[in-house]
């Protein structure tokens, strides 16, 4: 336990250029006390005392503004990067060396049972204010750009930016966007499109009731 404690306040000098000491670190890092809080819910969690997990989760929701369900699954050397924001979902998996930045969600997307949250696989790291949502995969690697928004599964050393997510390089080489743009889902396209069709079909109506 003290290896693995250990090593959540060591990766944080790694990561975070700003950290000085140790003692600043304990005591100052809400990531750090998310983890934490997060890693003795999650052993009562196992234990099936489901009250106790989730009570301990919300004191720490309290005070660090990051909610992580005592029901994920979280690797080692996880680091939370500022936080404020961040939401982890019940069957969220998240492999090792993983790194998040505030404002991140891993969520679900409706009121599915089952595994309905995503799945980190190591080395993954996902910028500030971006959403994983639904029972995807995020191959391990990759990275996911600020503010995206990603609904599918990502491949490994895959780079994903967007709303919806698509992936702009993958293995170290740029990847040509897609231009096929009926496969783009554009809601204020399709609504323009449906006007002008209602719109050409009553000025056909009216050439007719004009000629009648």
């Amino acid at each position: 336990m003290w290896k693995f404690l250990k090593e959540d306040v060591d990766v944080v000098f790694e990561q975070d250029p700003a950290a000085r000491s140790y003692l600043e670190v304990i005591l100052t890092y809400s990531g750090l006390h998310a983890i934490w809080a997060h890693r003795l819910a999650h052993f009562f969690f196992k234990k099936k005392l489901f009250f106790i997990a989730r009570v301990i989760s919300q004191i720490s929701r309290f005070f660090t503004g990051i909610e992580i369900h005592p029901g994920a699954v979280i690797g080692r050397r996880f680091f939370i990067d500022h936080g404020m924001g961040v939401v982890i979902g019940e069957t969220c998996i998240i492999g090792d060396n993983v790194t998040l930045y505030q404002g991140v969600t891993l969520g679900g997307t409706g009121k599915e049972r089952g595994k309905r949250h995503p799945t980190l696989e190591d080395n993954v790291l996902v910028a500030t204010g971006a959403k994983v949502l639904g029972s995807i995969v995020i191959g391990e690697n990759s990275k996911v750009g600020a503010g995206s928004v990603v609904l599918k599964s990502v491949p490994a050393n895959a780079t994903v930016v967007g709303i919806p997510g698509k992936v702009v390089i993958q293995d170290g080489v740029k990847v040509k966007p897609d231009l096929n743009h009926q496969d783009m889902p554009d809601p204020m396209m399709d609504k323009c499109e449906s006007m002008e069709m209602k719109i050409a079909e009553l000025k056909r109506e009216i050439e007719r009731l004009k000629n009648a």
